[in-house]
């Protein structure tokens, strides 16, 4: 791939503390997914909070995704409770993450939300979460299952079914496709300006759109990432992503952004 044309894609870290160090984490099927199926340059983003100024960010990007964590938005975005239910937090990472969503829409990057990230956009354009979705009456439990076995912790469990004509049935050329499941937390109030794609059997929001967004920018509540190159749909999502992306790459090689 030509380097000018590989386009820079920002991943958001998290702020954990490791025997009594602070470090910058993230996963590496996140980087892969990145590379193999969106076919972009990945740059992680430490969790450095005001430190980094959003909007220079964002325009230094050809587009962001969003990871999933097993921290959770602290509710005091949203206006919910703290408590055990709701934690454990990533305060660090609120503190970057959340404005550089506002950025990113505001200046055409394009953007993919995975399963924190999902939660994160919805928080970040006004919505609210559910901190426990299995005891909401009618719903399903969708932690992960009780395993050391990633292939079990992040195998099908349910299905989803897409909006027709929507644009994740687009991308998958159908409208349901099996995930796997690994939250507790979920959409509760949809923000303004995102349009539902993708729910569950059980009604939990499991894909949405940024309704009016002049780019790419969508979100899963499951991760598409774990072992993307072997799930067709996976790939199809990274690739939609990428050619976005690229798209933006192509712009700011031509000086006009």
């Amino acid at each position: 791939m030509n380097p000018i044309l590989q386009p820079l894609i920002g991943l958001s870290a998290d702020w954990k503390d490791s025997d009594g160090r602070p470090v910058h984490s993230i996963g590496d099927k996140y980087v892969r997914a990145i590379l193999v199926g969106a076919q972009g340059l990945p740059l992680v983003i430490p969790a450095l909070g005001a430190a980094i100024d959003p909007a220079d960010l964002a325009r230094r990007l050809d587009g962001l995704c969003l990871t999933g964590s097993l921290s959770n938005v602290h509710p005091r975005h949203y206006r919910g409770k703290a408590g055990p239910h709701a934690e454990p937090y990533d305060e660090a990472r609120d503190e970057i993450v959340i404005p550089l969503i506002r950025q990113v829409l505001a200046q055409g990057v394009p953007l993919l939300a995975i399963c924190r990230g999902f939660q994160e956009l919805n928080v970040a354009l006004g919505g609210s979460l559910h901190t426990q979705v299995h005891d909401l009456p009618g719903r399903e439990d969708h932690r992960a299952p009780k395993s050391d076995d990633a292939d079990i912790m992040y195998g099908p469990r349910h299905l989803v079914r897409f909006e027709p004509g929507g644009a994740f049935a687009t991308i998958a050329g159908s409208t349901e496709v099996q995930v796997n499941s690994l939250h507790s937390q979920g959409i509760d109030r949809l923000a303004d300006g995102i349009t539902i794609e993708g729910t569950a059997l059980d009604g939990t929001i499991e894909a949405v759109r940024v309704t009016d967004a002049p780019a790419f920018a969508l979100g899963v509540q499951w991760h598409p990432e774990y072992k993307a190159d072997k799930n067709p749909f996976s790939m199809k999502l990274y690739h939609a992503f990428g050619e976005a992306c690229r798209a933006r790459a192509k712009v700011r090689a031509g000086g006009k952004l």
